[in-house]
């Protein structure tokens, strides 16, 4: 069973927590890691482009000039792609890059993902995460402190409007709810943060 510090916003230790074996503990599959990643990025192509061909451009319907005695090359339309405004070869077309990803796999490929950062003790956990005001200099206090020197995502157990308006200006720190936690979200940051509570949240959901 692994077993981190704790620590506060202050970066100072405020004791220790055992992690689930099952969520925390398991052998790491990179095909699968790799597999939920790139079913992540595909789902966010919109695949909306789209140019026209040749058949598709308006005019060309007959030659532009005969086909001998001009001096000019032989040409068939106007909507030819060497022509200007004329067919483009090859054009781009709107398609679905969506793919699919079952459940199972999903949630493999997570927890995967989260005992590699354990084991190279890459992902932290504060005991808990609040800010006064709402300010970018109480999270960059907290950057400091963690040394969150790269980049960083702290996962949350609540949606806390101050501490997500705080981190809004930092380039290297985003905030996450635990809810929407994935697979690309734990191996696109260098380090995970994560809240006690959050780690209790997740091993309720994933641990079963």
């Amino acid at each position: 069973m692994p077993k981190l510090k704790v620590y506060n916003m202050s970066g100072k230790e405020a004791g220790t927590i055992d992690l689930s074996e099952k969520v925390f503990g398991a052998e790491y599959n990179e095909p699968l890691i790799h597999q939920a990643v790139v079913t992540r990025l595909a789902n966010e192509r919109q695949g909306t482009k789209s140019t026209l061909t040749r058949t598709e451009v308006r005019g060309g319907g007959r030659k532009p000039w005969r086909q001998k005695g001009t001096g000019n090359a032989r040409q068939g339309s106007i909507r030819a792609p060497q022509w200007i405004k004329g067919g483009v070869v090859f054009a781009p077309k709107s398609r679905d890059f969506s793919k699919d990803m079952n459940k199972k796999a999903k949630t493999a490929a997570l927890i995967s993902a989260l005992s590699k950062k354990v084991a190279d003790g890459e992902l932290l956990v504060i005991d808990k995460l609040e800010v006064k005001e709402g300010k970018t200099k109480e999270m960059a206090a907290f950057q400091k402190a963690l040394k969150l020197d790269k980049t960083a995502v702290v996962v949350m157990d609540n949606d806390d409007v101050k501490v997500i308006r705080a981190a809004s200006n930092l380039e290297k720190l985003s905030t996450l709810p635990v809810q929407q936690i994935s697979t690309y979200e734990v191996v696109a940051n260098a380090k995970v943060v994560l809240t006690k509570a959050a780690v209790e949240k997740i091993e309720e959901v994933y641990g079963e």
